[in-house]
């Protein structure tokens, strides 16, 4: 039966009504006034504004290919990575589970066919009939978002499709900065490995040398036994030094998604490690510490648990759904008729009585909605606290490199001076022995003082949020082959548009 004039006026009514109201707070950003205008002697003392290297590609600083090609084959193939990127997928998908609420909840087609055999026996009137009955029917139901409870739950995802990229980005941030530590950690070893072996082969000789003076009686058995020891001494670092290299490149190896072995690519580089001792920016750091990808993250955890309290509120009000069914009937008797039903209207229903169930979840969301405020603020402290340490520990690691340079430099001429004066018979081999021991310190002092710099500096660009950006897909190819072969995919594995999800068609 056809809507009275009326009855029309009121669904257009309640349909224009729907989602007018949404309940529950709008989103207020957590962030605090002060890292607006934040800086620190230190960051502005080791930070110079450049538009070279990008600051997307910081490591460029270094002009290390090897380091380039890793990073990139990371990139491409580190499993961590590639979870990050599927939980983006996720929740793009979980967004259009949201969007859905948008449509009726509820479209059920229906079909059966029933097939009666009826026997009866005794009475006046006994007889044997048998028929098929049809029926098909379609049901509606579609309750209208009065009160925001679908679009505060669109919000949600969102904000929360939103989180994961950025989480996916924090990924590059972190996986970046952690391979270069572990290639320029491996350099390291390596560099103290050639001193260890230098200075064994150089004790070697000292000791080889006494034990002929010894022999030929022109030489105690004290400077023997003392050039035996700092030479096994050294000689027993070797072996640890040659334990830390494979351990690293198997880092390495893992980092890059490869099995631990051999890396072809690692070609050993006999030079220094590079010293940088300036970060390139491209922004104030206040803003690079904002952008940073877990600082976004945070903020839009926020959002979309402000979103959550909206749709728990809408639990107090009532719900109104406008249903609607279509159903035929008919069946294989002779003289019966078909029916066809066409039945719709409004169904209101109301939780009146909830004992504090709904009351307490509205306080259960808010709470955990202070939590993550609360969390955004830590993450922002924190971050500028490693990016002020980093800075710090940049000036000072460079200062410490600067004197060990000349310490090495003092402990060479020393071990020349005090082989010269034992040779010349004006002093004992003890102070060879400890020029030796010096020497072999400060080389490896040295060395270790350069990596705790260039550490540093990785550090710092990794306090600021550099390496955040990729122009590789977030599924790669042989993945999205994979799961294209277990399940319809559509275009959801395609990168979206820059206009983001809201312009997708993300219900189909």
């Amino acid at each position: 039966m056809p809507l009275t004039r009326s009855g029309q006026l009121l669904v257009f009514g309640v349909l224009g009504l729907s989602g007018c109201v949404r309940l529950g707070p709008d989103f207020q950003s957590p962030r605090e006034a002060w890292p607006g205008h934040w800086t620190t002697p230190a960051l502005e003392h080791v930070s110079q504004r450049s538009r070279t290297p990008d600051f997307r590609q910081w490591w460029q600083v270094f002009d290390d290919p090897v380091l380039n090609r890793l990073i990139a084959e990371a990139d491409a193939n580190n499993s961590d990575l590639k979870v990050a990127g599927l939980r983006v997928i996720e929740a793009r998908a979980q967004l259009g589970i949201a969007q859905s609420g948008r449509y009726p909840q509820l479209q059920q087609a229906s079909a059966d066919s029933l097939y009666f055999n009826r026997k009866q026996s005794g009475g006046s009137n006994p007889q044997n009939s048998h028929f098929w009955q049809y029926g098909a029917g379609f049901d509606i139901g579609w309750e209208l978002d009065f009160w925001g409870r679908f679009s505060r739950a669109i919000e949600s995802s969102d904000a929360s499709y939103f989180a994961a990229q950025a989480n996916y980005e924090d990924g590059l941030v972190l996986l970046r900065a952690q391979l270069a530590s572990t290639y320029f950690s491996l350099r390291t070893t390596e560099a103290r490995l050639r001193v260890a072996k230098e200075n064994a082969k150089q004790q070697k000789r000292n000791f080889e040398i006494t034990e002929k003076l010894f022999k030929s009686g022109q030489s105690a058995e004290l400077d023997l036994q003392q050039a035996k020891t700092q030479y096994l001494g050294t000689l027993s670092t070797i072996p640890n030094f040659e334990d830390q290299v494979l351990r690293t490149r198997n880092s390495l190896a893992v980092l890059i998604g490869r099995p631990p072995g051999t890396l072809p690519q690692l070609v050993e580089n006999e030079g220094l490690i590079p010293l940088v001792d300036r970060t390139v920016l491209q922004d104030v750091p206040a803003n690079l510490l904002l952008r940073r990808p877990d600082v976004r993250a945070a903020e839009l955890n926020v959002a979309a648990q402000s979103a959550l309290i909206g749709v728990a509120e809408t639990d107090f009000y009532p719900s109104l759904t406008l249903l609607g069914s279509i159903a035929w009937t008919t069946d294989t008797l002779n003289g019966t008729p078909r029916s066809l039903d066409l039945i719709g209207g409004p169904s209101l229903r109301w939780n009146l009585f909830d004992h504090g169930q709904i009351s307490n979840n509205v306080r259960v969301q808010d709470a955990r909605l202070q939590q993550l405020i609360e969390a955004y603020r830590e993450r922002v402290r924190q971050a500028a606290r490693e990016a002020d340490d980093a800075a710090n520990g940049l000036i000072k690691s460079l200062e410490r490199e600067a004197i060990l340079r000349e310490a090495e430099v003092a402990a060479r001429r020393s071990l020349v001076l005090a082989s010269a004066q034992y040779r010349e018979g004006y002093s004992d081999f003890q102070r060879v022995l400890d020029s030796q021991r010096a020497l072999l310190e400060q080389q490896d002092n040295y060395l270790v003082s350069r990596s705790d710099a260039v550490s540093n500096l990785i550090a710092l660009y990794k306090a600021l949020g550099g390496g955040w950006h990729s122009a590789l897909p977030k599924v790669d190819p042989a993945t999205r082959q994979q799961m294209e072969a277990r399940t319809d995919w559509g275009k959801w594995l395609d990168e979206p548009s820059a206009a983001g999800p809201k312009k997708e068609n993300n219900h189909e």
